[in-house]
């Protein structure tokens, strides 16, 4: 963690608090200590800790200043195997990816949907964690859909990509994005079906390519929102 985040107005960290147990046991920190700390979604600055036991540490807040800004990029990701999906989610929110969308595909799995990570919001922690490592306050909007009919309609940008070797997709590596915001859509293990492949495409998605290497949705995911965001010069 590379900060801590808060919610609105929260003083008290119980002991078997994840974020309890980092300032005590990785930053050593007891009474009067100050560490940096952030309101999620909002300002970043000191919390000062103002008392210490069993129960838990109290800490007093003083903000400094705004991190919370994220870059104008939103992802489309199909639904992955849980396991993946929580290793992109962290690594999206620490890029600063604004908005992932998140759809069931056609040749998906439908059940992924019924994983803790969705049903018991362990989702969340996930993303706040990725928004700690990368030091930021700034946390990810993430909306789970059912198609790529919703996944289309929840995405706002000015330009939209459709990472997928379809014919005619140019690498994405050669665009300059600079001042756009931009939907980048990637598909799951099995590929997007003909269908979907067509529904963006009606949408004005361009296909574009990563390069000439079949990549994993996780490991395109990072890729392909590392790749955008250097193309809007944000990286």
């Amino acid at each position: 963690m590379n900060i801590i985040l808060l919610n609105e107005g929260e003083t008290f960290l119980p002991s078997s608090d994840d974020r309890a147990k980092h300032i005590r046991k990785i930053l050593h920190m007891g009474v009067g200590d100050s560490f940096r700390a952030g309101i999620i979604n909002g300002y970043e600055g000191n919390a000062r800790i103002t008392a210490s036991d069993e129960k838990g540490i109290t800490i007093d807040f003083t903000p400094t200043k705004d991190s919370s800004g994220l870059y104008p990029l939103t992802m489309i990701i199909a639904q992955v195997r849980p396991i993946c999906m929580r290793r992109i989610l962290r690594e999206t929110v620490s890029l600063g990816v604004s908005h992932l969308i998140l759809p069931v595909s056609d040749l998906g799995e439908k059940s992924y949907l019924e994983a803790s990570l969705y049903t018991k919001g362990e989702y969340k922690d996930i993303l706040l964690d990725g928004a700690m490592q990368a030091g930021a306050t700034g946390v990810s909007r993430v909306s789970i859909v059912k198609n790529v009919e919703e996944a289309v309609a929840s995405a706002d940008g000015d330009v939209h990509i459709l990472l997928d070797n379809a014919v005619g997709a140019t690498p994405l590596s050669r665009e300059n994005l600079e001042g756009k915001s931009v939907v980048l859509a990637i598909g799951p293990e099995r590929g997007w079906s003909g269908r979907e492949r067509q529904y963006f495409i009606d949408n004005d998605y361009r296909p574009m390519l990563l390069g000439d290497r079949i990549l994993r949705t996780e490991t395109a995911a990072v890729a392909g929102a590392a790749m955008a965001l250097a193309a809007m010069k944000l990286l």
